[in-house]
């Protein structure tokens, strides 16, 4: 990693632990800096806090006390998850101390160059496809998975080398936080309307994702999903050269057409032979392919990541097949777009959609069309009998109630016939009944392996 000297004897303020404040901190206090630890979990419960003391950082857990920053602060680097309504937050702001996120310093001591995935839906595919593709098909150095794929950037910076690459996920949360952070090549994979309670409204929710190309220059690469109008009316603000992928319409980079995968005038390969299903997985892939090509990644690397990709955990991830049913964990599927997203790769005819979860108050009227066809359902939860009026409306006369997501599978075991799917796609968050995403998605897998 690059030895910078800007934050030797700087007095830092790391707000918020987790991976990342970890990670931040321990960076901080490596490179010289006078860092001062604030998190919410007592000292007693905070290995993380404990480990940090251990090495003279200074800790002070249980609460945020505004008093704090009547110290001469420099630097805040604040986890992303807090809000900048946060007291400490507006106070440093206030104050005129700049707040950072993790990622900042990732770039400030990255050796290598940073491809940066942000967007409302598909990061984590993405970011994955590319490093699988690059890790094919580099003839030096590796793609160092990091960010908000569960890799804190600043950890995975410090371990990279020269000839390497950061292949980095990025939320809106983090992207709020960077300052000089510079990508040489970006990804925006779409963008829909989320995290508005954070943000405050969709137009600031799209400004924070578009700060991933505030430093690029012409010799940078943007690559955005051109079937969005507002991305497309967005190109014409960066000064990046533009890069563009579309699942509609042949365009001047990676594209659909006729049932194959092609990048200006080539042809890859068939959209069927990828190794996940789903028109939403065919952006990702196209996404994926622009970013290769930008690397001199050559034809017959892409083809072999792309055909041999099985899903990333808990995101249309192939579980497996027994007795000619196919199994398939969508359990990050925790609002209706993701799972409406799911469905459209799937024959509706063949399929038993298991669904249902935490009840945040709406309605599934949205999810109507996407449900048209689908052979059964079978739900649980707390939103089961909304989910249950919806699949009436759509249409489908066998619909089960079960306990959970375990207790779903040999049901969906015993209605289904060879060759039908069978997807954990809930739709909804799933903090009624489990504690995650990852946890839903773990326990009906091994529900699943079970069977056999």
């Amino acid at each position: 990693m690059k030895q910078i000297t800007k934050y030797q004897n700087q007095k830092v303020l790391v707000l918020g632990l987790a991976k990342s404040g970890f990670s931040a901190a321990k960076l901080l206090h490596d490179l010289g800096a006078l860092v001062t630890v604030n998190d919410g979990k007592p000292f007693e419960e905070n290995p993380m806090a404990q480990d940090l003391l251990s090495l003279g950082v200074k800790v002070i857990t249980g609460s945020h006390p505004i008093e704090l920053l009547d110290e001469d602060f420099s630097l805040m680097v604040k986890n992303p998850g807090i809000p900048y309504d946060q007291p400490l937050v507006k106070k440093a702001l206030e104050k005129g101390i700049p707040v950072i996120t993790e990622v900042e310093l990732a770039y400030e001591i990255a050796e290598c160059p940073i491809i940066g995935i942000t967007g409302t839906n598909g990061k984590t595919t993405t970011t994955t496809m590319i490093a699988e593709i690059l890790n094919r098909g580099m003839k030096e150095g590796q793609a160092r998975l990091s960010g908000n794929i569960g890799f804190p950037a600043s950890s995975v910076a410090q371990e990279a080398q020269p000839e390497d690459k950061l292949v980095m996920e990025l939320s809106s949360f983090q992207l709020m936080g960077i300052q000089t952070f510079h990508p040489k090549v970006a990804v925006i994979t779409n963008l829909f309307s989320a995290h508005l309670d954070y943000h405050g409204s969709r137009e600031e929710y799209v400004k924070a994702k578009w700060h991933i190309q505030q430093n690029m220059t012409s010799e940078d690469t943007l690559i955005l999903n051109w079937k969005q109008a507002e991305l497309r009316s967005l190109a014409e603000q960066t000064k990046a050269q533009v890069l563009p992928f579309s699942s509609e319409e042949k365009v001047a980079g990676a594209y659909l057409l006729d049932g194959n995968l092609c990048f200006k005038e080539e042809v890859l390969m068939p959209a069927s032979e990828l190794g996940v299903p789903g028109v939403h997985n065919i952006e990702n892939a196209l996404a994926a392919i622009c970013v290769a090509k930008t690397q001199g990644i050559a034809n017959e690397a892409i083809v072999a990541a792309l055909t041999s990709f099985t899903g990333v955990p808990h995101r249309t991830q192939f579980v497996a097949k027994i007795n000619e049913r196919l199994f398939y964990n969508d359990s990050k599927a925790t609002n209706i777009l993701a799972t409406e997203m799911a469905l459209g790769g799937f024959d509706p005819s063949k399929l038993i959609l298991l669904a249902g979860g935490l009840d945040r108050g709406n309605s599934f009227d949205d999810l109507i069309p996407s449900l048209e066809g689908v052979k059964a359902v079978i739900l649980f939860g707390e939103t089961k009998e909304k989910l249950a009026d919806a699949a009436q409306k759509a249409g489908i006369t066998e619909i089960h109630f079960t306990e959970n997501a375990e207790t779903a599978v040999p049901v969906a075991y015993e209605i289904s016939q060879p060759g039908d799917a069978i997807l954990l796609s809930p739709a909804n968050a799933s903090w009624d009944q489990y504690k995650n995403f990852e946890i839903r998605g773990d326990r009906y897998m091994a529900a699943v392996r079970a069977l056999s």
